[in-house]
């Protein structure tokens, strides 16, 4: 038998309604696989920032330190847009947990599953009726880390931001990037601006000599430009891409948009270890909050990455995705797939309907 300590941070809008179920999920999946995994529920963000004045209180960071991985929902919304950065959501909380936790490698799967093809805005002949992408994404480093201000300029007052990559942060994150193609079809994509800056040719250089130790991985580079473009044009030819904080902000987006429902996808962001933070890729949704319709699958299929890259439960994970895809396959949907001839449900019917086909 497993035991394992979550905690768990619901955060605000529709946080709330669907970690909930993801934690169902788990649930069923304890029962069916003699785990037990223990919730821990803390505040962040908009939440915490009501209840404690600051977006990360001491007890969350502490409870966050102190546990074998996160649940997170989804934080930040208009009423807290005009706090200082440092205060906001995003930047308090988020961008804080990251770098407090060492949380340097975000892994954003991009996945068209067969009975949602027709929703993506790709045509059919370029998109088949499946796509697999990994967007590795380096999380801790470059100009959202970097050195930041305003001062005195040539026409007047400058803000300036500076993006700055050491080797081993670059190295660092293809490691992750290799090790993760070597599990599925052994390509990796570098994303750099190699031709302009210097940040990129280190890049470049520093992803070339880790590929030396993974003589079975094929490697190509990719200006960002050309590669938002090819994302459209081409999207089957990644595997797994590799990319700057900054870069992957922006890619996996793209890539996630390219599926069609935002509300699909999951995200894990991995420390050294096993350890990491598991949350859903779209944002906090304040005005759909409450009301029973929000898609809980990104959360849940989050949880599933949790139980495979955290606690190494393979089966366990597969049996989460198996159970959302023979629930698409059955044609059941939230408001935001739902297509005529469907089924629809909300945010409480999915995540049982999931449960009980793990169960």
């Amino acid at each position: 038998m497993g035991n394992y300590n979550i905690t768990v941070l619901k955060g605000d809008g529709i946080g709330p309604d669907i970690v909930a179920e993801a934690m169902n999920v788990l649930e069923a999946v304890g029962k069916k696989y003699n785990h037990k995994f223990n919730f821990n529920e803390k505040l962040v963000g908009g939440a915490a920032l009501d209840a404690c004045g600051v977006p990360l209180p001491d007890d969350t960071l502490e409870a966050c330190k102190n546990c074998d991985s996160i649940l997170l929902g989804a934080v930040g919304g208009p009423k807290w847009d005009n706090l200082p950065s440092n205060m906001r959501p995003e930047a308090g909380a988020l961008l804080r947990l990251r770098k407090e936790l060492g949380l340097y490698a975000n892994l954003r799967p991009a996945i068209i599953h067969k009975a949602l093809s027709s929703a993506s805005p790709i045509k059919p002949e370029i998109i088949g009726d499946s796509l697999d992408i990994l967007v590795v994404r380096e999380l801790t480093g470059g100009i959202y880390f970097g050195e930041r201000g305003h001062r005195e300029g040539k026409y007047g007052e400058e803000a300036y931001d500076v993006e700055a990559y050491s080797e081993f942060e670059v190295k660092r994150i293809a490691k992750t990037a290799f090790e993760a193609a070597m599990k599925r079809n052994k390509r990796v994509t570098s994303i750099d601006k190699s031709n302009v800056l210097e940040s990129s040719k280190l890049w470049r250089k520093a992803v070339i000599e880790v590929a030396k130790d993974y003589p079975e991985v094929e490697l190509d580079h990719m200006y960002v430009d050309n590669a938002a473009m090819q994302l459209v044009r081409n999207p089957k030819h990644f595997d797994v891409i590799v990319t700057s904080n900054i870069f992957g902000d922006i890619i996996s987006d793209e890539a996630s948009q390219i599926t069609g429902s935002i509300g699909m996808l999951p995200s894990a962001s991995l420390s050294d270890g096993a350890f990491g933070m598991y949350e859903p890729i779209h944002g906090s949704a304040p005005d759909i909050a409450g009301m029973d319709i929000a898609n809980p699958i990104a959360t849940i299929l989050s949880a599933g990455m949790m139980l495979r890259y955290s606690f190494g439960l393979n089966a366990e994970a597969d049996a989460i995705e198996a159970a959302v895809t023979e629930v698409l396959d059955a044609g059941y949907r939230t408001p935001d797939i739902y297509s005529e001839g469907t089924t629809k449900v909300g945010t409480k019917e999915m995540g049982r309907i999931i449960s009980e086909k793990i169960k």
